[in-house]
């Protein structure tokens, strides 16, 4: 484990402090300016900004100085001694700095802003031209023809659009279905405004599937295709391109470069075709996906429900009520309740015998089939009439003895094709099959084994020896079996 997880980042220490909305003004201030590229600031400039919000209205200059102190000892601040511009002696004194920000302070602060921007929920998209630019970039990074030629710098950036175009397709895919499946938008799902957008927003999902599956599958072949030899010193040379750019801090190893760079190859393949033998985390994106798709679907089709039953159904009974005082009578009204309302309290039975396979065949030309109905009561049990136990020794006696006979039958084949200690299966000459069933079961056994030995159904120890290289045949009463040239041994 690398020993900086065990130091304290005293860089944030201004983000949740007492005065922390002084110092996150102030820092706020450095950070617009160092993206304005002005990285050296007065504390007349910072007092300056400052002054302009009301909240700093009974800020003194001399807060500003105790502040900018600290924040240099936090280390989000670097004091640099302006002397070129001195006209006195006293300003000499005094040490006039200029401020700059670390880089600690720059990535703090844009993060911060970049998750302000963010708010409560979650970003993200799934637009389906990811997948065809982070194809693009992967043929460019694996061709072995044009790899070899490639300057450092060129190869280092084409595997910087390869693992950034990765980077982001991960990103917002998870950030974007993240959102889909908050607290928040599950809310607006049910209001009546998700009505206006499902299908816009379905669209735009089943399009990320048509664009996942269009380039998905290339992607896995190409890098199904990428043979480790290529691969390594690809990985090496961009490790000692990186390790040549100068840098004033301490580099770290060649070795933890390469490591680095093959576990970000090793995330991509693992990605896209799994590892260990689960799924890959493309197959769960489509299938988070589609479900996605279905859960719109579904809440859709509830609010549909619940506002089509909200609706006023005043003119439809209106209209039936006209139809039933047009009726001549009541037969008539009663067949004018059966198509509008249907059978009142119906019960299907479904009896599954059916003596023949006609379709033709009425059902009046059945014969009624009795149904046992029985009492639907929690504890309802059957009764059940005691019977006397019938002893069944003589039945299993004569199972027992006719089991023996075959087996002492069997035995006596298999001593006729003993020879001494062994059994040769060329020299083999009866033609019996159960003969060759009790060979090929022993056969199989053996060759389950790694020494090749095994037990027989009486417990003997036996060994397979393969004699020869050739193939013999042995005639049975039922076919001609031809099998390698084989010797079973008995040990015991």
């Amino acid at each position: 484990m690398d020993e900086k997880l065990f130091r304290q980042i005293i860089e944030v220490n201004y983000l949740t402090t007492e005065n922390a909305w002084r110092y996150r003004a102030i820092l706020r201030f450095f950070y617009l300016q160092h993206e304005k590229l002005r990285y050296y600031l007065l504390p007349e400039e910072v007092y300056s900004y400052l002054q302009s919000n009301p909240h700093f209205s009974d800020y003194t200059l001399e807060q500003l100085q105790q502040d900018l102190a600290q924040l240099v000892e936090w280390k989000n601040l670097i004091p640099r001694q302006d002397m070129g511009k001195v006209k006195s002696i006293e300003e000499f004194r005094k040490k006039r700095f200029r401020y700059q920000c670390t880089p600690y302070t720059v990535e703090i602060e844009r993060m911060v802003q970049t998750l302000e921007e963010k708010g409560d929920s979650f970003g993200g998209s799934l637009e389906k031209t990811q997948f065809d630019r982070l194809l693009a970039a992967l043929m460019k990074f694996t061709d072995y023809k044009a790899v070899p030629a490639m300057a450092p710098e060129e190869l280092y950036a084409a595997w910087d659009d390869v693992y950034e175009n990765f980077r982001r397709l991960t990103e917002n895919a998870a950030d974007y279905l993240a959102y889909l499946g908050s607290e928040k938008v599950e809310e607006l799902m049910q209001t009546e405004a998700m009505l206006v957008y499902k299908d816009h927003l379905t669209e735009y999902l089943r399009n990320f599937i048509h664009g996942l599956q269009r380039s998905s599958f290339r992607i896995e072949r190409l890098l199904q295709d990428v043979q480790p030899g290529f691969i390594e010193p690809v990985l090496e040379r961009l490790a000692d391109y990186h390790l040549s750019v100068p840098r004033l801090e301490e580099q770290p190893s060649r070795e933890a470069v390469i490591e680095r760079f093959r576990e970000q190859w090793a995330s991509m393949l693992a990605w896209f075709l799994g590892r260990d033998g689960r799924e890959s985390d493309m197959v769960y994106l489509q299938n988070a996906t589609t479900e996605a798709i279905r859960r719109i679907t579904r809440f859709a089709q509830r609010l549909g429900e619940r506002y089509h039953n909200l609706q006023s159904r005043r003119k439809d009974y209106l209209s039936l009520a006209e139809w039933f005082s047009n009726c001549a009578d009541t037969k008539d009204a009663g067949r004018l309740f059966a198509c509008v309302f249907g059978v009142a309290h119906t019960r299907h039975i479904f009896a599954a015998r059916k003596e023949t396979e006609d379709i033709y065949r009425e059902i009046w030309e059945e014969k009624p089939t009795d149904i046992l109905v029985q009492p639907r009561v929690r504890y309802y049990r059957a009764k059940v009439r005691p019977q006397a136990v019938v002893s069944r020794q003589k039945e299993k006696q004569k199972a027992l003895e006719e089991y023996l006979r075959q087996k002492e039958a069997e035995q006596r084949l298999l001593e006729q094709v003993m020879q001494q200690d062994r059994i040769v299966l060329s020299q083999v000459a009866l033609s019996d099959p159960h003969v060759r069933k009790i060979l090929l079961r022993w056969i199989g056994k053996c060759m389950s084994d790694r020494q090749r030995e095994a037990r027989t159904e009486t417990g003997g120890k036996i060994r397979l020896l393969e004699k020869s290289a050739q193939t013999v045949e042995l005639h049975w009463d039922d076919g001609v079996l031809q099998m390698p040239d084989y010797e079973i041994q008995f040990l015991e």
